[in-house]
Formats: structure tokens, C-alpha cells, sequence
């Protein structure tokens, strides 16, 4: 049975949880049976965790989750809690003396959305990693995605609501790549077909969006904050991959980034994509990357349609109700 979701890719599990008052959350992506792994961050205010365990020139090779997590650089945290998890489940890399879960992590910033003072911590990531399944779940305000918002060019006090999205494409005979994102990014996103901006800078004088590619041209700089967006993701395939290949396919998925997100990869974002490879038969890795970028493509585009607003703050559905 397919859910159109990353965990369609065997192996992959997913847990949510997030305080719906505080606006803010964490996600867990678990591969209990070990995962090759890589990871490209392209934007230029990352918040990050065990990324360089992932180059290939260092010696682990398989990770046991990601983390994805808002609270900024407080959110690294809530790694900690699935690393406390997976322990209790004996998963782990077997160094003798004990086994310790390899749990690469990004944030997002979403302290200025909901209450600064709460964050993700290694309780809330404990509860998103035991709560990890395979089938449904949530998308949208729930996660890492509970505080995410989008459109943030001309001033945060503008920006709609974004969240969190999941998606899965079929490859030939039994391969299957799925992408879990949560969309915080600086820009507007836009459908690729048509142009057409779905979220992004909202003027409310007008009812009209703020073309974000036209406000940064007309004024040189902006209202935005360094640090304060990103757009963070896993994509996992049942393809055997070395940690070069994971690591170049995690930087052709940055192309589905581009490709819905006006702009992109600036210096107020931190936009980091892991890739995880847990099957036995290999393929070529232009392939990999095409499904790839498709998979995140359309999660990006689920996350932002499945956003609900909150407070005053519109989101994709209430602007089409």
C-alpha cells in the first residue's frame, strides 16, 4: 500500500510532535536499520548537527535518524532525545562498550512566530521518535513545520504561513523515493507550471502578494532577518548508495529548491537536503537525483498547501477558501 508519503520508502519511519501553542516542533525520520547517508547545505545561515560525519572522506557510513526540528539553534536539542530513543531500542553503532545512534539534525528558526522561550528539546524529540510509524500522518502545521512561514523579503510582519510536506515517486521496477520538508524559506513559493506565486509576501492594503524577486531588485537589500529562515529536508530511496553518491544526489535535490522557491539559497537562509539510501540495488545517480528533485518538488508544494493560518497570519488554504 502506498501512502504518497516518504515512508513508502522501506525502512523509513516517521513521529511528529509539537507544542500547538508555542507554534513549534520536531520531526523524526528514522532508519533504525542503518541508512547510507549525505547532505548538501547550500543556503549561508545553516543550523546544523553531525553534518560532517556525513562527508565521505570520514569514516561513518550509515546514520539511524535525521532530525528536523524548529527553536533555531536551541532545536539541535531534540536530537538528543531520539538519540535517547533509538539507545533504549539497542540501536546504534556498536562501539563495544555501547551502541550510539548516529542522529544528523537542521533547524529552522520559528522563535519569532509563536513563544520564544518554548523550543524542541530532548523531551519533545524523544516523544517525535516514539511516535515514529510508517503510513499517514499530519502535514502542514504539525512537526518541524508547526512555526514554519514563508515570504519574508519585505518584513516578517507580511509573511504566510508555510509547513511541513511529504511526497513519493515510483522508479522503475520496485524503487521508491520519497522527500519530507519543512518550508521556512525568506521567499515566495511558486508552481512551477505556471509561475504563479501560491505563498510568499502578503500586502493586506492591497490583497495583492509582493513579488519578492521585484521588491529585492527595487530596494538592493531587505526587511529580512540573517538566520531567521530555511528550508530543511531528508529525501530516502531503496537504492544502494555509497555516501558520494548520497551526498551528490543531495545537491542535485537543491534543484527542486530553485525550482518553486524565489529566491533561493540567499544569505538569510540556511537550506540543508540529507539523503538517505536503504535499499540493495544500485542505479544511476543522475537518475536518483531526477526522482529526487521531483519528490521535493512536490513536498515543498504539499507543505505550503497544507498550511493552515494562524492568528493573523494567512496561509495558502485560507487564501483560496
Amino acid at each position: 500500500m502506498r501512502y504518497g508519503n516518504i515512508t513508502d520508502v522501506p525502512g523509513v519511519k516517521v513521529g511528529n510532535y509539537e507544542d500547538a501553542q508555542a507554534l513549534t516542533g520536531c520531526t523524526a525520520i528514522l532508519t533504525e536499520e542503518g541508512a547510507v547517508c549525505g547532505v548538501d547545505v547550500r543556503g549561508s545561515a545553516p543550523g546544523t548537527r553531525e553534518t560532517d560525519a556525513l562527508d565521505p572522506i570520514n569514516a561513518i557510513v550509515e546514520v539511524h535518524a535525521i532530525c528536523l526540528s524548529g527553536g533555531s539553534a536551541y532545536g539541535l536539542e531534540a536530537a538528543s532525545g531520539m538519540m535517547k530513543y533509538l539507545e533504549e531500542q539497542e540501536v546504534g553503532f556498536d562501539v563495544g562498550v555501547a551502541k550510539v545512534p548516529i542522529v544528523p539534525s537542521a533547524v529552522i528558526f520559528d522563535l519569532n512566530v509563536g513563544d520564544p522561550n518554548v523550543r524542541p528539546d530532548i523531551k519533545m524529540g524523544y516523544q517525535a521518535a516514539s511516535m515514529a510509524k510508517a503510513g499517514d500522518f499530519q502535514q502542514g502545521n504539525t512537526g518541524a513545520g508547526c512555526g514554519a512561514t514563508v515570504g519574508k523579503l519585505a518584513g516578517p510582519e507580511l509573511s504566510m504561513k508555510s509547513g511541513l510536506g511529504s511526497c513519493s515517486v515510483e522508479g522503475v521496477g520496485d524503487l521508491i523515493v520519497g522527500a519530507i520538508v519543512a518550508v521556512n524559506a525568506v521567499g515566495d513559493i511558486r508552481d512551477p507550471q505556471t509561475n504563479t506565486i501560491l505563498a510568499g509576501a502578503w500586502d493586506p492594503e492591497t490583497s495583492e502578494f509582493i513579488d519578492s524577486i521585484d521588491y529585492i531588485k527595487r530596494n538592493v537589500s531587505s526587511q529580512a532577518q540573517a538566520g531567521t529562515n530555511t528550508t530543511i529536508g531528508v529525501v530516502a530511496m531503496n537504492a544502494k548508495l555509497t555516501k558520494a553518491e548520497a551526498k551528490k544526489i543531495a545537491a542535485l535535490t537543491q534543484n527542486a529548491l530553485a525550482r518553486v522557491i524565489f529566491p533561493v539559497h540567499t544569505m538569510f537562509d540556511g537550506d540543508t537536503i540529507f539523503v538517505l539510501g536503504t535499499g540493495t540495488e544500485k542505479y544511476p545517480v543522475d537518475y536518483l537525483g531526477t526522482l529526487a528533485a521531483e519528490s521535493m518538488e512536490k513536498a515543498i508544494l504539499k507543505a505550503i498547501r497544507a498550511a493552515e493560518p494562524i492568528n493573523n497570519m494567512k496561509s495558502y488554504s485560507s487564501l483560496i477558501d
